[in-house]
């Protein structure tokens, strides 16, 4: 196997859940994509095979745990399992995208805490260190017990928009847990922000309420971290609109975009729709108003970092 990075003990493998994104992280770090295969058995159980030698390896294995979030979940824990015993040195995750993360704490009674049951299925497992981006949570990392580099989407999300050169903007966020999130998006652009104050009466249902902030007559930029329905952005554009906005453009790290996400998106007032390519989106889903960055720099950059022992702070701003 051709290796131009330049150290054979550096192996980068995928799964099912996003493979190109995989192929373009591997080829600028320089190393080939892993020999490995995901089959099922008849019942549907997953069966993972490693077609080379790992022993002694740094491993980093790339999988969104994005839908089918449990599909995903499996294969990555039976991935992990596999790679121990065949006498990795290393078993670093590369999770672009973490899913069961919006049930970070218990809102209410007898709620479970996922994102925290995730983080001990992939440490029991055997995985050693985790990469990710734009956890819904930052605290999250507190719930791993092993090392965990927290990159942020905002930087890439920021360099579309000054490319862009839009005057008069405004960042919004669309409810109060977003405002650091707007923040720095708003330092990087030199904008003021704005605050859409929302009520929401059950999961996934939104109703917006009020705007705090000045955004009539300007170019607003709603930015949020995931975009799942999207019935939450989508008002927030109208709404904006409604109130004075000229235009309205909106941001997300990760597509979920489920349901009825990309028609509400479609017959929105959104402008544009800018996304990074964290979660693996089906040509269905590419409508006109959809923009998408890659993350592959960004992730290819730390796992080298990470490898040569280096600082990865540096690639926050």
């Amino acid at each position: 196997m051709s290796n131009r990075y330049g150290d054979s003990n550096l192996k980068i493998f995928t799964l099912n859940s996003n493979p190109a994104l995989a192929k373009e992280i591997a080829d600028i770090v320089g190393v080939d994509l892993g020999k490995s295969s995901v089959t099922r058995f008849s019942d549907g159980e997953i069966q993972i095979n490693i077609e080379e030698s790992i022993r002694g390896c740094d491993v980093y294995i790339v999988q969104s745990t994005s839908g089918p979030v449990n599909e995903h979940i499996m294969e990555l824990l039976i991935m992990i399992d596999a790679l121990k015993r065949a006498s990795a040195k290393t078993i670093n995750i590369v999770i672009p995208y973490y899913g069961y993360a919006r049930q970070d704490r218990k809102a209410r009674a007898r709620e479970p805490i996922t994102a925290k049951l995730v983080a001990n299925l992939l440490e029991t497992a055997g995985s050693t260190r985790v990469i990710t981006l734009d956890l819904h949570a930052p605290q999250i990392q507190g719930f791993f017990d092993i090392p965990i580099d927290h990159l942020m989407g905002v930087p890439i999300l920021g360099e579309y928009f000054l490319g862009k050169n839009l005057e008069d903007i405004v960042i919004v966020s669309p409810d109060h847990g977003g405002v650091t999130r707007a923040r720095k998006l708003a330092d990087k652009l030199k904008a003021p922000i704005a605050i859409i104050d929302k009520r929401r009466p059950r999961p996934n249902v939104a109703e917006v309420m009020n705007i705090v902030g000045h955004i009539e007559g300007k170019t607003a930029i709603l930015i949020d971290d995931i975009i799942d329905t999207a019935g939450t952005i989508t008002l927030a554009a109208n709404a904006l609109e409604e109130n004075g906005a000229k235009a309205v453009y909106a941001c997300c790290t990760h597509p979920v975009l489920s349901g009825p996400a990309i028609e509400r998106i479609a017959n929105s007032k959104i402008k544009e729709l800018v996304v990074t390519n964290s979660i693996l989106l089906p040509e269905e889903k590419r409508i006109d108003k959809l923009v998408e960055l890659s993350v592959a720099p960004l992730i290819g950059e730390a796992i080298i970092r990470v490898h040569e022992k280096q600082s990865v702070s540096l690639l926050f701003d």
